[in-house]
């Protein structure tokens, strides 16, 4: 099993979670209002006056499988739209319960 985090600008909310019913990844817990800046290029998501976009993010542990399905649509969607920026990154679980 492997976590995939992924943030993205708010704006991209529902893309995301239809890659993530379209590649099978059901279960995922969401991070709403999530703020921050991308280390590549783009503008801060920090819900100030000088920057008032946010992210959010979300949380979804898939089986081993899925993950290059999931990583290339999600890559499909940040090409597609670059100037609102998405990123996600894996890691292994250890344990669940």
């Amino acid at each position: 099993m492997k976590t995939i985090f992924i943030t993205y600008d708010q704006a991209h909310h529902d893309d995301v979670v239809e890659v993530l019913t379209k590649s099978t990844a059901r279960g995922y817990t969401l991070l709403q209002g999530v703020g921050g800046r991308g280390s590549k290029n783009g503008e801060p998501h920090l819900g100030s006056h000088a920057w008032p976009s946010m992210n959010n993010a979300i949380l979804t542990i898939v089986e081993d499988k899925l993950v290059d399905t999931v990583l290339e649509r999600l890559r499909q969607l940040d090409e597609d739209n670059p100037m609102l920026g998405l990123r996600a990154f894996v890691w292994n679980v250890e344990q669940s319960i």
